[in-house]
């Protein structure tokens, strides 16, 4: 993941939206926001963000096709294809 591009207050954020934005789509690091000293927010650029999005849903993929090898609802390649080949031919 990208380095934090950095650690602002929310009154700079309201006082140079327009440069973070454009700061955030030139480096498309992250930014976090603070208020009263404390994180609240991070703001990233929307490419990065749909990055982070796709990647989750590969990552839940993932996880959900480990689970079902756990569970033993899986069935070799082989017979997969077979079955499939079959379907084909008499189709």
């Amino acid at each position: 993941m990208n380095s934090i591009m950095g650690i602002k207050p929310v009154s700079y954020l309201k006082a140079n939206a327009a440069k973070i934005l454009l700061d955030l789509a030139e480096r498309r690091e992250p930014l976090i926001i603070t208020q009263n000293g404390e994180a609240k927010a991070v703001i990233q650029d929307v490419a990065s963000y749909e990055e982070t999005r796709e990647t989750l849903a590969l990552l839940k993929l993932l996880a959900l096709g480990a689970h079902d090898i756990e569970a033993g609802r899986t069935r070799p390649a082989r017979e997969v294809l077979d079955r499939l080949r079959s379907k084909a031919a008499t189709g």
